[in-house]
């Protein structure tokens, strides 16, 4: 697919909402998109998204490709006795960004209303140079509490509204590319493998999951379920923006980061680097001295233990409403798994 392509399919992908632990609209357009590659796809009842691809067989190892599909967003805690909302965080919400905010409510029948984060009048804060407190924050539907009530219920998730759109060159921005981003690449690497299947010496389980923003807990129950030998977890990590560091930060553009940590395969950070270099494939290195606050570290350490690695996409404006990737990037990630895929599995079997 090219470019054009691509970045249609992550706008179909970031307008479908999907916070953790409701998932299921991303979900279903996610599975929808798989079934273009394979019949066996399924959305289990935890909303996780796994499409099985090949024939598993004693001696060929079976990959497990993940990318989580959930989002950060808010959860509905309380209706005020004047119909304002109030919220707690689904996820690592940046709250420097909340005031003023236009948000969705996503309500349990699947209507949809907005609202807007109330804020104070500069003049007349006491203190304006503190981030708020998600305590302190409200949403105005601008309807009573009766009017509210009739529509919105206690769970109901909420999300910051914004419309995907691109920006100069090949980047875009949009709210939870992380790690729609990631979903993309999977959806992009089976693309470049389409006619090569048979063809393969492993099988795939292509998973999608739920609940990474909030413990990793689909890519537990799925990792378990697939059983896999291998595993890649391909997510987002930090683009270098003015004042950041250049050694705790990526550079957009530049391709893929492969993950290297002692959580992480040793061996197969190795082959993907090597792969990258045979093939011409811009890549970075990305070390972490723990663990990698991906699904990765819950992979890892499914059953026995499963050889995983991470290949992250550079992100700007992480956790907020403008995040900002660079589809090339996407490409660049697509490409290494792929070529993984096709000759790197034996090697580090």
């Amino acid at each position: 697919m090219d470019k054009n392509e691509l970045t249609d399919i992550l706008f179909e992908l970031t307008r479908n909402n999907g916070v953790s632990g409701d998932e299921f609209c991303a979900s279903n357009t996610a599975a929808s998109m798989l079934e273009k590659y394979t019949s066996d796809v399924t959305v289990d009842d935890f909303g996780n998204v796994i499409a099985n691809i090949g024939k598993r067989e004693d001696g060929k190892p079976h990959i497990m490709l993940d990318a989580h599909i959930d989002e950060i967003g808010f959860i509905v805690t309380y209706i005020t006795d004047e119909g304002f909302l109030k919220v707690s965080n689904c996820g690592g919400i940046d709250r420097r960004l909340l005031l003023a905010q236009q948000v969705e409510v996503l309500c349990s029948n699947r209507r949809r209303i907005f609202g807007v984060v109330t804020s104070t009048p500069p003049h007349l804060e006491s203190d304006d140079k503190k981030a708020p407190k998600l305590e302190d924050v409200f949403v105005d539907t601008g309807m009573s509490k009766e009017e509210v009530e009739e529509i919105v219920s206690l769970g109901d998730r909420v999300v910051i509204s914004n419309e995907p759109c691109s920006l100069l060159g090949d980047r875009v921005t949009s709210k939870c590319l992380d790690d729609r981003a990631g979903v993309l690449t999977l959806i992009q690497t089976l693309e470049l493998l389409k006619n090569e299947f048979e063809s393969l010496k492993c099988s795939l389980s292509v998973v999608l999951s739920s609940q990474e923003e909030t413990g990793e807990r689909g890519a537990k129950t799925s990792a378990y379920k697939v059983d896999p030998d291998m595993a890649i977890a391909v997510d987002v990590s930090f683009a270098r923006v003015e004042g950041d560091k250049k050694d705790t930060c990526g550079v957009m553009g530049k391709g893929p980061m492969i993950g290297v940590s002692p959580s992480l395969s040793k061996s197969m950070s190795n082959r993907l680097v090597q792969i990258a270099k045979d093939n011409g494939i811009p890549y970075q290195i990305e070390v972490m001295g723990g663990t990698t606050g991906t699904n990765a570290d819950a992979i890892g350490v499914t059953r026995g233990g499963v050889k995983t690695v991470t290949v992250s996409i550079p992100l700007k404006n992480m956790h907020t409403p403008v995040e900002v990737i660079s589809i090339s990037d996407i490409e660049s990630s697509a490409r290494l798994i792929a070529e993984f895929l096709r000759n790197g599995v034996e090697a580090d079997v």
